[in-house]
């Protein structure tokens, strides 16, 4: 398994769309930083077919580091959720059964979701 980056991301966007690299790369941040900015205010994103990311509250808790076996107290916060939509659990599901670097379709295109 590897690391594929947003710089990759974008290549392979820019390659795929015909557009300059500057272009893909500042669609795609403010893709993100939208994604950023609607989770900070509290909304719920749903992405059909793909997933859902949301905010939920974590409670305070009592935790006990590991080394000094002392208890220490983990305040309530705010944490971030995905959960998988049905069309990507699936893609992923067929792709994880495929040898890296084959496209799914077989035409020379990447593998992916699709449509969605």
């Amino acid at each position: 398994m590897s690391t594929i980056t947003k710089k990759e991301l974008v290549n392979r966007i820019a390659a795929k769309t015909k557009q300059t690299k500057i272009v893909t790369k500042d669609v795609i941040q403010m893709f993100l930083d939208e994604i950023v900015s609607e989770l900070g205010r509290g909304n719920r994103l749903e992405f059909r077919e793909f997933g859902v990311f949301e905010i939920k509250q974590r409670a305070a808790r009592k935790a006990q580091n590991p080394r000094t076996l002392q208890k220490v107290h983990v305040p309530a916060k705010r944490v971030v959720k995905f959960k998988v939509g049905r069309s990507m659990k699936e893609a992923v599901d067929r792709l994880a059964g495929e040898p890296a670097d084959v496209p799914a379709s077989g035409n020379g295109t990447e593998p992916g979701l699709g449509a969605l």
